[in-house]
């Protein structure tokens, strides 16, 4: 019986998880799990009736789950960062979900922007660190809303940190068994000090996976190759910060937002999965936003959980859909509804 935590979140969010969660029903049905819901309103709606954004003890009740299935937060009336410091920030840091993962793939029958790229050139992982560098919160203003104003963003980076980072990146490396090679992606050319303590770990790392290849590159020239050259990546490790700039680019060329999930991964504690495309307030209630990233994120999660013949499942009948059903992944050009694409998913695992 696994315990699963449910935030629907703003804006599409909920449409989204609806969806998720009719898939979750009939997988589980066809492969014989378990499964107990609790549902949680955190959220923009919540914060502007009550000013609470993550109790403590709702956190604590986080913390003894299996899993946390997130739709999107972010709402027009609240000020940005307050949902996404107060909620997703302090999740992560707070359940050590240490490593974002993101599968970039693209399926058959999927449009990228890339001239004569197809599926077999789109298929890799990007492993970036989730709790730590640019976005750890360390900083503040001196002189705040003066001329002579100054702002200081600080970027944390531990041994500790990244070790466990690369190891994952690695370890996952050697479980998916494609093309068996991680590349680092950084900047040692002017972020000296912080990506020096990468690369010397991450060559100290590897000597411990043999059969495993190597490379590096530079930020810039990763975003560079991921548009010319994505067949030449397997799986790409790299900081907080780099790794939310190329994932969206990641997102893109797998055919956009409305196919594109993430995980927040404690490899040994509780994990959160999501679409990554945001809460797309303009979209709210109109049943047109693609539902496939977050019944990846669905999918993602059931892997994790261990369910792999489930989430296989999962994963070929959102393949039939996007091949022989969707028009589109735009919202409003699917050709379906929302809650239709959902119905077509649990009509493919059924057949």
């Amino acid at each position: 019986m696994y315990k699963i935590a449910v935030i629907p979140g703003d804006g599409t969010g909920p449409e989204v998880v609806a969806e998720g969660l009719k898939v979750m029903k009939t997988i589980s049905e066809k492969f014989k799990f378990k499964y107990q819901l609790e549902h949680y309103d955190l959220g923009g709606e919540r914060y502007l009736k009550t000013k609470e954004i993550l109790p403590d003890s709702v956190l604590n009740e986080l913390k003894q789950m299996d899993a946390i299935y997130l739709g999107a937060i972010g709402h027009p009336e609240v000020k940005p960062g307050i949902l996404e410091q107060g909620i997703l920030l302090k999740i992560r840091f707070q359940l050590d979900q240490y490593i974002n993962l993101r599968p970039v793939k693209l399926y058959p029958g999927v449009y990228t922007s890339l001239k004569d790229k197809g599926p077999e050139d789109i298929d890799f992982i990007v492993v970036r660190e989730n709790t730590e560098g640019a976005y750890a919160g360390v900083g503040g203003f001196i002189k705040r809303g003066t001329p002579d104003e100054i702002a200081i963003q600080e970027a944390i980076h531990t041994r500790k940190g990244v070790e466990r980072c690369i190891r994952f990146a690695f370890e996952y490396c050697r479980k998916r068994n494609r093309k068996n090679k991680v590349t680092l992606c950084g900047k040692t050319n002017v972020l000296t000090y912080a990506f020096d303590l990468w690369e010397r770990t991450f060559r100290e790392v590897a000597r411990e996976f043999e059969g495993i290849g190597t490379d590096y590159a530079h930020v810039d020239a990763i975003c560079m190759w991921m548009v010319k050259n994505p067949e030449w990546f397997d799986v790409i490790v790299t900081d907080n910060l780099f790794g939310d700039i190329i994932t969206d680019l990641g997102a893109m060329i797998q055919g956009g937002l409305g196919i594109a999930a993430g995980g927040n991964i404690n490899p040994k504690g509780v994990s959160m999965f999501e679409p990554i495309g945001g809460s797309a307030p303009k979209y709210t209630g109109k049943g047109v936003v693609s539902p496939l990233a977050a019944i990846s994120a669905c999918q993602m999660m059931l892997e994790h959980l261990g369910e792999e013949k489930a989430a296989r499942g999962i994963e070929e009948a959102i393949m039939k859909v996007v091949k022989q059903d969707v028009k589109s992944l735009s919202a409003g050009k699917m050709g379906y509804s929302t809650s239709e694409v959902g119905d077509l998913v649990v009509k493919y695992i059924l057949k």
